[in-house]
């Protein structure tokens, strides 16, 4: 849906960041950096993902030019459970909701067990990095390791049908904890109700902008994937493919806000 909107909105514009802003687990390009910097001149931005925030410093902060306004930017890793802010002195953790030890080695636990029966655990020899990853507040298992090549992690599950037969094993043996495909490779454990709309409301309490003047960017909107419960809560949505239509959308968009004139937005139906 084609959609016009006042020059104030959106007050906040939200991204996912693996497929959205990078492909997944990789730097930011340098286009796609300027162009946030551009926007966080005129916008708050906040780029909310299940990763941690190291994945966000190698991935977002590193590749930002020195003169962007980073007070203007909120992240939100482990979709929200943690919120970081910048002081003009460094990056300052405002919470942290951390799974238990014991709910963590549950967790690590079923997905090796599970994993295995499935014949989802790979062989050394072709995964890349570690498979199980304890993120504080979230679980991931990555079934070709966190530092797989991008075209392998495509290729291993196109169709999403591993990973939700493993999420579907896993969630039996957990069912005090949410259990979610997350990236291409990826199974994500949280505390119950943990996910990216969980992480929006948080975002909306924090800075005080209501969920219906942000805009959230995501390429995992449609149903079942990780960008879609935002969609559900309300917040307006716009769906692209990758990284390139990111930006494409991105050099639309900024002219617009800098002119204060209504933005073409092309926003989902609500869900």
């Amino acid at each position: 849906m084609t959609e016009s909107a006042s020059p104030a909105f959106p007050a906040l514009v939200a991204f996912d960041l693996d497929d959205t802003l990078a492909p997944s687990k990789s730097p930011l390009p340098r286009p796609m950096a300027r162009a946030l910097s551009e926007l966080l001149a005129v916008r708050p931005v906040c780029i909310i993902s299940g990763g941690r925030f190291q994945q966000f410093i190698s991935q977002v902060l590193e590749r930002m030019p020195a003169d962007a306004p980073l007070g203007n930017l909120h992240l939100m890793p482990t979709c929200g459970t943690r919120y970081e802010r910048f002081t003009g002195e460094g990056w300052h953790e405002a919470y942290a909701h951390d799974l238990d030890a014991a709910e963590r080695d549950q967790a690590i636990a079923s997905l090796e067990a599970r994993a295995k029966q499935l014949h989802l655990w790979e062989p050394d020899d072709i995964v890349t990095g570690p498979r199980v990853e304890d993120r504080g507040s979230q679980i991931t298992y990555s079934a070709l390791g966190q530092n797989a090549a991008v075209d392998a992690k495509k290729a291993w599950d196109p169709d999403g049908s591993k990973r939700e037969a493993l999420r579907a094993a896993v969630a039996t043996d957990l069912p005090d904890l949410e259990v979610r495909a997350g990236g291409s490779t990826s199974i994500d454990i949280t505390r119950k109700g943990i996910d990216k709309a969980y992480g929006m409301r948080a975002l909306s309490e924090q800075t005080g902008i209501a969920l219906h003047d942000m805009l959230f960017i995501g390429d995992r909107l449609q149903p079942g994937g990780n960008d879609h419960p935002v969609l559900t809560l309300g917040v307006p949505c716009h769906a692209v493919t990758g990284p390139d239509d990111t930006l494409e959308y991105l050099h639309r968009l900024i002219p617009s806000l800098r002119a204060g004139k209504p933005a073409d937005l092309e926003l989902l139906p609500s869900a």
